[in-house]
């Protein structure tokens, strides 16, 4: 059977090369008789796999050397409780911005442990724009403030980052991740679900700066106090093994292959523009998010009529583009472009909802 073009929101495509890399090395890895699957994560060859992660996660992404970074389970949602067990424990209060399902869920995670202040919400269209943020209502001494970069849903994204002063900026980057540059230095925590742009699901990823370490209330438990993780280097339980083998494998191809992370956003805007041009312009397709707030990752749009967005997503799956289905609160479809998603899929999807629209 050909490979189809899949546009989830994830778990997502992986680069070829990289598929192609692990299933050579399945049975063998590096000439040591066994998989990475079943190595001890004791062993110095498993201990040379995750130490090369880390090593590319910080070349490719450009972290400052003030900052940790930790391979962990759980994905984005254990991180709604992580973050505040670690953080929240001086004045007791943090800001957060809602633009979405998972920035709400972050919120109502937070509240249970703090006085947590959603400081602008685009709930009342449907989180299809960024809110604009006033800093006079900012907590001036929250101890900090969160938002969801790239909301996967509903397809926004900040295009500019909040101005919070000293009081550290923490952010859900899942599904922006290794999309294009950032700027770490500019953030006092960020955490990713791997399963987008990074790695298959079961791994989390979290840059946190060290003076925010040791800060966790005394009831944390040992899993979730971020010093437990970085002390161990990531070690203290059997860490997602396969999943960060996987990921180094997509930090090699990023670096050697694309070029890095500038060159990537290149790829991301290329194929994003694509789409958006043809929405722009169709009379039959149309796009559910404010032009300045589009991002680059998910792409959700609609025909306005729920059997004709209902035909499109099956004919569309019979032509190998699947997982075209947009998630049940916006309806319609959403295509989820990420790294490993080539130009060529977005050109021939967008050739085919030409040919749909023509039909109808």
């Amino acid at each position: 059977m050909a490979r189809v073009y899949n546009f989830s929101a994830g778990p997502s495509m992986l680069p070829e090369s990289v598929l192609v890399k692990a299933a050579s090395e399945m049975l063998d890895y590096n000439g040591c008789g066994q998989s990475v699957m079943e190595m001890s994560h004791r062993s110095s060859e498993y201990q040379a796999i995750i130490d090369g992660a880390e090593a590319l996660l910080r070349e490719v992404m450009g972290i400052p050397d003030n900052y940790k970074v930790l391979f962990l389970q759980g994905g984005a949602s254990t991180q709604f409780a992580m973050v505040p067990l670690n953080l929240m424990n001086g004045s007791g209060k943090a800001d957060y911005v809602i633009t979405g399902q998972w920035a709400t869920k972050a919120y109502n995670e937070a509240a249970r442990y703090g006085q947590a202040k959603a400081v602008a919400s685009s709930k009342d269209k449907t989180f299809s724009y960024i809110p604009k943020l006033d800093p006079s209502t900012f907590t001036p001494d929250a101890d900090y403030f969160h938002i969801c970069m790239n909301n996967t849903i509903y397809g926004t994204v900040y295009h500019q980052l909040p101005d919070t002063g000293k009081v550290p900026l923490v952010a859900d980057i899942s599904s922006c991740v290794l999309s294009q540059p950032i700027d770490v230095s500019k953030f006092g925590l960020l955490y990713a679900g791997a399963q987008k742009n990074m790695a298959p699901a079961g791994l989390t990823v979290v840059i946190v700066r060290e003076d925010l370490l040791g800060h966790a209330r005394e009831t944390t438990p040992t899993m979730l106090n971020y010093v437990t993780h970085s002390e161990n280097g990531s070690m203290f339980n059997t860490p997602p093994t396969y999943a960060i083998y996987i990921c180094k494998l997509v930090l090699e191809w990023l670096r050697d292959e694309i070029g890095g992370l500038q060159e990537m956003e290149k790829i991301n805007q290329k194929k994003a523009s694509l789409l958006y041009q043809f929405l722009d312009q169709s009379k039959l397709f149309h796009g559910t998010v404010v032009p300045e707030d589009r991002s680059l990752m998910n792409i959700p749009f609609v025909t306005g009529d729920e059997n004709l967005d209902k035909e499109f997503v099956n004919a569309a799956k019979q032509a190998g583009f699947v997982n075209l289905k947009g998630h049940r609160s916006v309806g319609g479809m959403r295509a989820s472009i990420y790294n490993a998603m080539p130009v060529e899929g977005v050109e021939k999807l967008v050739d085919f909802m030409s040919k749909f629209e023509a039909a109808h």
